[in-house]
């Protein structure tokens, strides 16, 4: 990893994400036998599993009026477009926020600017909230909690009064850099009177307490709304299949399905809440789960999407869910690294292929990490793991280490727009090493991200209607073009 001590003026100046002196570009590429008229020029910056780039901008690209190549070869196809893309980022949870705003004034500062500054930094622009505490937060809680044996149906204690302390002051100076970051908030409990074990590990929400859980659903967002918050979508419950020692609710699909059809969506509905409701929000393993929410014609007319994780299964799951309901968007909402596995290259090219590339490949609107920003001992934790990796690592010196994560994030949000849109691009063949996704930005500005993970350089051509370019890629590195 790479370890940086930030200065507020660093940043500013943006020399994080520069080539050193010594970084000598390695463009242009061997030449074809194939020769042209030089029509424009692309922009490209790479990150190399040796760390030698780390979304560094190289030459410019050769954009030539010939499509002939001996090179493998894509072809990009702006006139063919799919989803729309809502943004790239990762979780504050209660963790991350208390590390970040630990931070002097400067220093935090600095680091929010690097995380949420398309210019100076990597420009994040989706963010995942935790409702209430998870296994990232300092301490067991909801936003109602009641002593043991008493209950409040009508919500009159309810407060979000423990994340006045760290999450919506870091939220709000992230606002004050990017005011279109979007949000999805998702619960790992109800308030332990409301479930059936009257804990907030495990058990299941009481039906009799859907209506008033929903209630309290909307307070977390109207209470958000009055600090300038957004809450762009909720899911109704995080990981719904899972039960542990830290909060967590289980969440069969039927009953998900009716607790949205009988209260959740009424509720957003005849009251003019326009978040979006997004259900399952757990593992590509089980694309039956979100399915059998979407088949409850009830329910479905009330959801927005479904959303996923990527600790069992792959990605091509969302494609089903999008093959039987293409009129529903996905969502890709976590995903951490950690301690069982530390290289930087391998993990980045894994990060690349099998999360970023995939996810969008297979229709999803966003992409977000777990923990935006941990400690050196890979906390504060509630219970929950115990050596996982933030995108960022923030030591009690202030020393912050910018992760794998924050590169493989950083190839995307800082170059694809919120309102992006995914576009067609061809396939390299698996033998190349190669792969690839591409997008065209709401300014008509082209984006095309291409990971090579063979252990090899790699020249490829990109053919763009009557034109093309070609780009030698190092091994084991992730390339962001850009052009117009």
């Amino acid at each position: 990893m790479r370890k940086i001590q930030y200065t507020l003026a660093t940043v500013l100046l943006g020399t994080l994400l520069s080539c050193s002196d010594n970084d000598k570009p390695y463009y242009p590429p061997p030449s074809s036998n194939t020769n042209g008229n030089e029509v424009g020029t692309a922009q490209i910056w790479v990150t190399s599993g040796d760390k030698s780039r780390l979304i560094s901008a190289q030459d410019n690209l050769s954009i030539i009026d010939n499509t002939t190549t001996n090179y493998p070869s894509i072809t990009v196809d702006q006139t063919l477009q799919f989803q729309e893309i809502e943004g790239f980022g990762a979780a504050l949870t209660g963790s991350s926020a208390y590390v970040i705003n630990q931070l002097s004034g400067s220093q935090k500062s600095a680091l929010l600017q690097n995380l949420f500054d398309a210019e100076s930094g990597i420009g994040i622009n989706y963010v995942r909230l935790t409702i209430g505490a998870s296994d990232f937060s300092l301490s067991d809680f909801t936003y109602d909690d009641m002593p043991s044996g008493q209950t409040d149906v009508n919500l009159n204690n309810f407060s979000i009064a423990p994340d006045m302390v760290n999450i919506v002051p870091v939220l709000q100076n992230m606002l004050a850099i990017n005011s279109d970051i979007k949000f999805v908030g998702s619960p790992w409990s109800a308030p332990a009177w409301m479930k059936t074990n009257q804990s907030l590990y495990g058990g299941k929400l009481q039906t009799q307490y859907y209506d008033v859980y929903a209630n309290y659903l909307r307070n977390y967002i109207d209470a958000y709304a009055s600090n300038g918050i957004t809450i762009d979508a909720i899911t109704p419950q995080n990981e719904p299949l899972h039960e542990s020692g830290y909060p967590t609710m289980r969440m069969e699909a039927n009953e998900q399905a009716n607790f949205i059809k009988s209260s959740l969506g009424p509720l957003f509905t005849n009251n003019g809440i326009t978040t979006k409701i997004i259900a399952y929000d757990h593992n590509f393993d089980r694309a039956d789960y979100p399915l059998e929410v979407l088949n409850d014609a009830d329910a479905n007319q009330y959801i927005s999407g479904s959303a996923f994780h990527a600790y069992a299964g792959d990605a091509s799951a969302m494609s089903q869910v999008h093959n039987s309901y293409p009129d529903k968007g996905l969502y890709f909402t976590e995903i951490s690294g950690g301690e069982w596995s530390t290289d930087f290259t391998g993990n980045l090219n894994w990060y690349v292929r099998n999360i970023l590339i995939a996810s969008v490949n297979n229709w999803s609107k966003n992409v977000l990490f777990w923990n935006l920003a941990l400690n050196e001992n890979h906390g504060p934790t509630n219970n929950g793991c115990e050596d996982c990796r933030g995108v960022v690592t923030v030591a009690s010196s202030g020393d912050v280490t910018l992760n794998e994560e924050y590169y493989a994030i950083g190839h995307f949000s800082k170059f694809v727009a919120p309102g992006a849109h995914r576009i067609s691009s061809t396939t390299f063949d698996s033998s190349t090493g190669l792969y690839n996704v591409a997008f065209v930005n709401p300014d008509g500005t082209k984006v095309l991200v291409v990971l090579n993970e063979s252990p090899s350089a790699k020249t490829f051509s990109t053919i763009v209607g009557e034109n093309r370019f070609d780009c030698t890629l190092p091994q084991e590195s992730v390339a962001t073009i850009t052009w117009e």
